[in-house]
């Protein structure tokens, strides 16, 4: 890098290095705003260290992009290039993180395209850059595209690594240096077969990070009632949502609690107060034959199940939440392993990952969640009166839990 080096102190690798350019990124109000982001949204409320912000995590994604950018031996211009994506690749989110962008009409990545290349941080980023390619790499696009967004990217490496160390989960800690110095840039990143066994533990890692943190019951009903009320704020035409890249936490958190709209109000309460509602009907994915088919159940079905489960237990339809666990994609074990030269799917390659894709399924579940004190009217709830679910089965549960008695 060019110019004049400044340092900035992260609480996951130490110092990080930052050209006079990067810092000048960094002050422009665009980005600052991330330092009052929550990469974890409302995840404080389960994990009270669980604090850190977008800000943290770009950082530490560029440094991660920086040293397999070098490690790949790109040249200094390709580095530069990468770096800046880096650092710039989550600048779109909204409030709470991926919370907000949940109701969405479209991903953060657009709003990400639209800050870098219509707002003023272009004109900064123009005198170095060609900020339609630092927005292409952002979206995983071109021959550079992959080291940050990609299958086994430094997007993913950085932020098991810093929610695990924020949170004090320790299943995200994982050997970054090893995967980093074993991938190769060809089509695509190609990881070489010294570094399978660590790429085996980062699919680990993010297998249980999923139900210890970002599924976590408790996760899924703070957001499912932060997006209702902000549903709600949209259909009033009190935010834009394709302008909500310009708001930060404590902007919503104050307008919630500000709110003409009274059950906006409400929800805001709950959550500074940790009312949360409570779980009367759990069933896991993997009692059903084919559980992806949970994932066809529309919006719409589940509105319409929770306004009729409301009518027949006498509650406010609004504080009826039905949540499906987000769908396990571990897009990581499609990574491509160079063996002799000859390419597999990291799959083929490793007994355990081909276990983990199988395995995909045993944690995720369909809860339905009501206030706690309209809990005890729930003993009996039969979900399957209300929406149609795929068939069980029962060989199947029994064989699980069965494998499981036997572990012990």
């Amino acid at each position: 890098m060019s110019g004049k080096k400044k340092f900035i102190r992260d609480s996951v690798y130490g110092d990080i290095n930052l050209s006079e350019f990067e810092v000048k990124v960094m002050d422009m109000p665009q980005f600052q705003r991330l330092r009052r982001i929550k990469q974890l949204g409302l995840i404080s409320l389960i994990y009270p260290g669980a604090t850190h912000t977008r800000f943290e995590h770009c950082l530490g994604t560029m440094n991660l992009g920086s040293k397999l950018a070098e490690e790949l031996e790109l040249d200094q211009d390709d580095v530069e290039l990468i770096r800046i994506s880096a650092l710039l690749h989550d600048i779109g989110h909204g409030p709470f993180s991926h919370v907000s962008e949940g109701v969405l009409s479209f991903p953060h990545e657009e709003l990400t395209r639209y800050v870098v290349t219509q707002t003023s941080m272009r004109d900064l980023l123009e005198e170095k850059f060609n900020v339609n390619e630092i927005a292409d790499i952002i979206n995983g696009k071109g021959h550079l595209g992959p080291i940050v967004s990609g299958e086994l990217d430094v997007d993913r490496m950085d932020y098991l690594l810093r929610d695990s160390h924020n949170t004090g989960v320790s299943y995200g800690i994982i050997d970054y240096e090893r995967i980093i110095s074993n991938l190769k840039l060809e089509d695509g990143l190609i990881l070489d077969i010294k570094g399978v066994q660590a790429a085996e533990g980062a699919l680990v890692s993010r297998y249980f990070m999923y139900p210890s943190v970002y599924q976590h019951h408790t996760t899924r009903i703070v957001n499912s009632m932060f997006r209702r009320a902000l549903q709600k704020t949209f259909d009033e035409k009190i935010i834009d949502e394709h302008e909500i890249y310009r708001y930060d936490d404590s902007d919503i958190t104050s307008m919630f609690r500000n709110s003409e709209n009274e059950y906006v109000r409400d929800i805001m309460f709950r959550l500074d107060n940790r009312i949360i509602p409570k779980r009367v009907k759990t069933i896991r994915l993997d009692n059903f034959k084919y559980p992806e088919k949970m994932y066809k159940i529309k919006a719409e079905e589940l509105r319409k199940a929770e306004a009729e489960i409301a009518e027949d237990y006498d509650l406010d339809k609004d504080y009826v939440f039905i949540n499906i666990a987000e769908y396990p994609r571990f897009d990581e074990m499609k990574t491509q392993v160079n063996v002799d030269g000859k390419l597999y799917p990291l799959t083929e390659i490793s007994n355990i990952i081909g276990a983990l894709s199988k395995a995909r399924f045993n944690i995720p579940d369909i809860s339905v969640y009501v206030p706690e004190d309209e809990k005890y009217k729930f003993d009996k709830l039969k979900l399957e009166n209300y929406l149609e679910l795929p068939e069980i089965d029962r060989e199947k549960f029994h064989g699980i839990h069965y494998d499981q008695i036997k572990l012990f």
